[in-house]
């Protein structure tokens, strides 16, 4: 008996070592979810939005390097993939969305739920077609498996429901062909980078996901040119644990060790990194980069010498042609500030520390209610998370906190919405992260405003029993967005949140609820919950007073937190 189209496909992701698909059922995915039951090794996992199945897809495939696979039925259902596949697309990782359709007999006639996917996924998927004849298979789904994988990147085939059950004229095995090659680029421009940097008194790198797959590479890198190693936030994972050489991240997270390493060097070398923000990069250096992607050479910053190739295969072929630097003073200067910097970041976290503000602002800036301090929830997360961990984090303060306080030591892994910057990612992501790693502990830094956008997949989480450990930093605000408005000098508005009991809302879903409130209660909480079988919310109300001041503050940024929060204190007579 010749197999159906929707048996073809499910049976080339059990080939491809799929192992769950994330969605919604509905009438058009039937044929899809009807194979999937029959098949051995390849799961459903039903969730209760499709935003939250297409960031857990996503997060399987950052996690494993392998495709992700999530689903949508017809119109709304397809048209909830959208935020988390453009995730996945920034990511650059590789997941297959598989969308139902109208009969195919109604496309384009304005039919009940009818949407143009084609159209609809047209900037985010880097294929996307839609099957209108069983004898396009397995053909359509080798091209849309290969796009995705090759591309890395978002491929989306639509189904319409009554093709899901007709047969293929030719019943064969799918066949993928997904060898990627490992390229360098030529021996002239190796040369010339090694000149360049040869010639330079001060080099620095700039480290990004990119190169971690080349760690071994990058370190004798560093050792060879005496460079201090400053790390983009998605590169923390493989680089931060165990390397003399790094100085932490950049950026508004980062940390004014690595904006010196980064401003003082004469030469800015940049492997495996498309670090997006201009205004920290330094200026009047001399640069080379390292990248697979020809495009983002000098998209960011100038640069002197571009070398189109994988980070590893190239840097094996340079470390030849450079010198060793005998001067590691530029290297020293950087890993002191780095210490110092590290112990003042300690003192933050002790949960007994407190500013010490005087004047009328002492109000709004003190910590007069001993709430606890977010650092200190991180480092308590920190000391207590397992050295395998895979961790989760919301776009936001949720994001600093983890970047500044938790250390990625041992084989611990760490994935978020790093380059879409989407809210409500942590929590489905942990979702797909548990699925993928049974046996790891997962852990969530959930902002409270990224939750409870997403919050009815806490349902989802506890139908399957996983047993992830959602971190809340329950501070009732909207926090980075607080930060940007009285850095630009105006008051905070709109930013408040009116949370629940987030605890107890867990508590009533059948998780294990803990909430914190008191500094004193802090570590052994946080300890109870990773002690605790199952799932656990650890909802913890950290001040929403807390600042979080970026490696290099300009005074327009000091002047506009000051005039915001004359403004928050002053009595508004407007209106």
């Amino acid at each position: 008996m010749a197999r159906t189209v929707a048996r073809v496909i499910v049976d080339a992701l059990q080939e491809l070592g799929v192992r769950h698909a994330f969605g919604v059922v509905g009438d058009a995915l039937n044929p899809l979810t009807e194979a999937i039951r029959t098949t051995d090794g390849v799961d459903w996992i039903g969730c209760r939005h499709e935003e939250a199945a297409a960031f857990a897809a996503g997060a399987q495939s950052q996690l494993s390097g392998t495709l992700g696979v999530c689903m949508g039925t017809v119109g709304p259902g397809s048209v909830h993939l959208l935020n988390g596949l453009y995730d996945a697309a920034k990511s650059r990782t590789p997941v297959l969305a598989i969308c139902g359709q109208v009969p195919l007999a109604e496309v384009g006639s304005d039919y009940f739920q009818e949407v143009d996917n084609d159209l609809l996924f047209r900037d985010v998927a880097v294929y996307r077609a839609t099957v209108t004849s069983p004898d396009q298979m397995p053909r359509m789904l080798e091209s849309a498996v290969r796009a995705a994988v090759s591309q890395g990147g978002v491929a989306v085939l639509t189904v319409p429901g009554d093709l899901g059950d007709q047969e293929p004229g030719e019943d064969r095995a799918a066949r993928f062909a997904l060898d990627r090659p490992v390229t360098r680029p030529d021996d002239p421009a190796l040369a010339r980078a090694a000149e360049l940097l040869g010639a330079a008194d001060r080099v620095t790198l700039l480290v990004g996901r990119g190169a971690r797959d080349a760690r071994d590479e990058v370190l004798r890198t560093a050792e060879t040119l005496a460079a201090p190693m400053v790390l983009t936030l998605k590169a923390k994972e493989g680089f931060e644990g165990d390397n003399e050489f790094q100085v932490g991240q950049t950026g508004l997270i980062g940390n004014p060790a690595a904006a010196h390493a980064l401003d003082s060097g004469d030469a800015l070398l940049m492997l495996g990194t498309d670090f997006p923000y201009r205004d920290w990069y330094p200026k009047g250096c001399k640069v080379v980069q390292v990248d697979t992607r020809e495009e983002h050479l000098g998209r960011r910053i100038p640069v002197d010498v571009g070398l189109t190739g994988d980070v590893g295969a190239t840097l094996r072929a340079l470390l030849p042609l450079l010198a060793t630097a005998s001067d590691r003073s530029h290297l020293d200067d950087a890993r002191e500030r780095f210490a110092h910097w590290q112990e003042g970041q300690r003192r933050l976290a002790d949960p007994g520390h407190e500013h010490r503000w005087t004047g009328r602002l002492r109000s709004v800036l003190d910590n007069r209610d001993h709430e606890i301090r977010p650092e200190a929830l991180a480092a308590a997360v920190d000391t207590h998370a397992a050295e395998d961990a895979v961790f989760t984090s919301d776009t936001g303060m949720a994001t600093v906190w983890l970047s500044r306080f938790v250390g990625m030591r041992g084989s611990r892994r760490l994935i978020g919405s790093y380059n879409l910057g989407s809210m409500a990612n942590a929590m489905p992501q942990a979702l797909g992260a548990q699925l993928w790693a049974p046996d790891r502990q997962i852990v969530a830094f959930c902002g409270d405003g990224g939750l409870s956008m997403l919050l009815g997949d806490l349902m989802t989480i506890k139908t399957y029993r996983l047993p992830v450990k959602l971190v809340v930093f329950d501070n009732r605000r909207l926090g980075m967005v607080k930060l940007e408005q009285e850095q630009a000098g105006l008051p905070e508005f709109g930013t408040e949140l009116d949370n629940p009991d987030f605890a107890a809302v867990a508590t009533a879903l059948g998780l294990t609820g803990i909430r914190v409130t008191d500094p004193a209660d802090l570590d052994a909480s946080v300890r109870r919950a990773f002690d605790t079988p199952g799932p656990v919310l650890l909802d913890v109300l950290t001040n929403p007073q807390e600042v979080a001041v970026p490696g290099k503050p300009t005074v327009s940024q000091g002047w506009g937190f000051a005039i915001a929060k004359v403004k928050e204190i002053l009595p508004s007579h407007e209106g």
